[in-house]
């Protein structure tokens, strides 16, 4: 699974600066560029895009090495599956499948599983032996999720990833997040919100 390098901002500039109370224009240089690099950084630890495929296609090929009935989507929540396609060679063109004949979506895991007639019939197995062109995610994010980005690019704003600062003679101790006691990660309120997102 792959996650779009440099895909839409997870949260605009002027929405930020509503949500965070900024009135000055003076870091707006600086924000712009926390708001891409944090966009950047949720899509990649939460493992998905969120708001890039949700008008736009996303062509995706799954490599089967073992026999198995099902491909999990690499995004989600699963707006639209556009084609299923499978084939038994790297030679060989792909073969168009049918929904609910030959694959049926699976929505509560963004599933797809290959099927005949009732049963279960695998998947065909080699490199790229499948591929789905499909739209998921978002068309806005999520009111949590946004609230989680809006802090974790205030928490790099103020430079708080800092475990140790001194200002003006004053030494700010800022709290590790608990699942990384020895290094500066996530604080806590912020993880939670993103493990709730995060493909594993």
């Amino acid at each position: 699974m792959t996650v779009a390098i440099n895909g839409q901002d997870l949260i605009s500039l002027e929405d930020f600066k509503t949500l965070g109370e900024v009135t000055s224009n003076q870091h707006d240089a600086k924000l712009e560029e926390l708001i891409n690099s944090v966009s950047q950084l949720v899509k990649t630890y939460c493992g998905q895009s969120f708001l890039d495929f949700y008008s736009t296609n996303k062509t995706e090929f799954f490599t089967k090495n073992f026999s198995s009935h099902i491909v999990e989507l690499g995004e989600s929540p699963i707006v639209e599956i556009t084609s299923v396609e499978e084939r038994d060679a790297p030679t060989s063109s792909y073969t168009t499948l049918t929904e609910n004949t030959d694959w049926v979506l699976d929505s509560t895991t963004d599933s797809l599983f290959r099927v005949s007639g009732s049963n279960y019939k695998n998947w065909e197995t080699g490199p790229n032996a499948v591929k789905v062109v499909y739209k998921a995610g978002y068309e806005t994010l999520p009111q949590d999720l946004r609230l989680a980005v809006v802090d974790l690019i205030m928490y790099y704003h103020k430079n708080e990833q800092k475990q140790r600062q001194t200002i003006a003679g004053a030494t700010i101790q800022n709290q590790t997040t608990s699942s990384a006691r020895n290094s500066v990660a996530f604080p806590d309120h912020i993880k939670r919100v993103l493990d709730l997102y995060k493909v594993y």
